[in-house]
């Protein structure tokens, strides 16, 4: 939980939406982020709204089955993602759902991503951003598999829809998010030279356990065995 006081955390939430829409992450009223509060609560940003254009006073805050409890506007749609998520991983405080260009291409085509290129982006991210595939956004279907993907990765890919991205805070969640759509960047221009080249298993390997060691991933949270892959 964050020490920030609310008007702190909604400054901070709304630096954030304008962010998004300023990297051209989001265009229209998509995209949206939400924030874990005391006493079961839930501060996020409301529907219909440019995340360009969202103030601290069109902030909404719900409870734990997305019921408005303070604020003027209505809450979005895919609300119901963000509590999904929360509830998958005790350990998260903050959801952001975006569309980035390149990193929703690859959702578009249904295409997982490989974060073995880079060494840091694996030590970050884990070995893969995995695709979940295509359901109704908010569907049962949807949810059912985001609550399987999330004890195991911090971003995923939603199929013909774009990006999930959680953190302990604003902060991580969103850098998680930019590096993913960094990475589909970099995928998609190395196509152009022959494609981008994995790492060596060995040193994959070695930097999961250094991710392990740095407090990050399924490991360092308890979870054994095999993570899984949808894609």
């Amino acid at each position: 939980m964050s020490d920030l006081s609310l008007p702190a955390l909604k400054r901070q939430l709304v630096s954030y939406s304008r962010r998004l829409w300023d990297r051209g992450y989001v265009a229209n009223h998509d995209g949206n982020l939400s924030v874990r509060l005391p006493a079961r609560r839930f501060l996020c940003t409301p529907t219909s709204f440019s995340k360009g254009e969202v103030g601290e006073s069109d902030l909404l805050i719900v409870d734990p089955d997305g019921k408005r409890l303070e604020g003027r506007w209505k809450p979005f749609g895919e609300l119901g993602l963000h509590l999904t998520a929360m509830r998958a991983r005790p350990d998260v405080n903050v959801v952001v759902h975006a569309h980035p260009p390149y990193s929703t291409a690859f959702a578009c085509a249904g295409r997982a991503i490989d974060c073995a290129i880079i060494a840091e982006a694996v030590v970050s991210l884990g070995d893969r951003v995995p695709l979940i595939p295509y359901a109704i956004p908010g569907s049962a279907t949807q949810l059912e598999t985001l609550v399987t993907a999330l004890p195991w990765y911090d971003v995923v890919l939603l199929g013909s829809h774009g990006v999930l991205a959680v953190g302990v805070d604003l902060d991580q969640a969103y850098l998680r998010l930019e590096l993913v759509e960094h990475l589909a960047q970099i995928h998609h221009h190395a196509q152009a030279l022959g494609g981008a080249r994995r790492l060596p298993d060995g040193d994959v390997t070695r930097l999961l356990q250094k991710r392990k060691e740095a407090g990050l991933g399924p490991e360092a949270r308890g979870l054994t065995g095999t993570a899984p892959t949808f894609s």
